[in-house]
């Protein structure tokens, strides 16, 4: 199985961004967990970030019958 993990706006801010109410975990942090969920869970998974709502929406469209399921944490959004 295939997964497109994508990050909205803001969400590579983690760590630097008001750690006090979102946490002292970075990005990089996040990236690793998704790696090794799905590592442990045997699936294969791109990870994609953007600032930018235009190049998150033609990811999606780009993903079309690239990958099994697409899963969005929207962040700013």
């Amino acid at each position: 199985m295939k997964i497109l993990v994508i990050n909205g706006p803001n969400i590579n801010m983690l760590g630097l961004r008001e750690p006090a109410l979102y946490g002292a975990k970075n990005f990089q942090a996040l990236q690793q967990y998704i790696l090794d969920s799905a590592t442990r869970l045997g699936v294969t998974v791109e990870q994609f970030q953007s600032n930018h709502e235009g190049d998150i929406v033609e990811k999606i469209q780009a993903a079309y019958e690239q990958f099994h399921g697409i899963l969005i944490n929207p962040a700013a959004y």
